[in-house]
């Protein structure tokens, strides 16, 4: 079946003009091609291709962090360029890099916290509110408790409005 298949595959790309131009290879064994825009025995154009070659063809899925990330994102067109062998093993250096300094970072945060067990922030202050900013009272003295009445003073008809520019007799 194997055999089969790469017969096909190489007598499709001979009829149909596309070439492939090896790009890279990855440290992992994966073959990275580049297929440029061409045009196809019908007179279509084919866009432009770029095409991974698995080092291992039985597996068909690949996981994410199974192809260097640079060259992931020349697959996906997010550059123009395909990396270099060089550029990838300093972003891996790098990678390595902060991977130690958050681990350190971690250990240090975890000592610290083990010998400081108080708070390193003061408590949050007591605040007392009383009344709302609306309320007529709101920042002088409060009015009295004890409820006023002038029930025993009233007299039924005494009552008149008070004269407001708005209200005429």
């Amino acid at each position: 079946m194997g055999w089969s298949r790469g017969l096909l595959g190489t007598l499709w790309r001979t009829l149909s003009k596309e070439v492939r131009e090896h790009v890279g290879t990855d440290h992992l064994g994966n073959k990275y091609y580049y297929v440029p825009e061409y045009k196809n025995w019908r007179g279509q154009t084919i866009r432009e291709k770029r095409i991974i070659e698995a080092a291992n063809k039985n597996e068909v899925d690949y996981e994410v962090g199974t192809i260097p990330t640079e060259w992931e994102a020349w697959i996906r067109k997010t550059r123009k360029t395909p990396p270099t062998m060089e550029e990838i093993l300093k972003n891996e250096k790098y990678r390595e890099e902060m991977k130690r300094k958050s681990q350190d970072f971690y250990e240090k945060e975890k000592l610290l916290s083990k010998e400081t067990k108080e708070e390193l922030l003061p408590p949050p202050m007591q605040t007392e509110i009383k009344g709302h900013a609306s309320a007529p009272h709101f920042g002088k003295e409060e009015p009295s408790e004890a409820p006023t009445s002038t029930g025993k003073t009233f007299q039924p008809g005494s009552w008149m409005p008070q004269n407001d520019k708005g209200h005429t007799q």
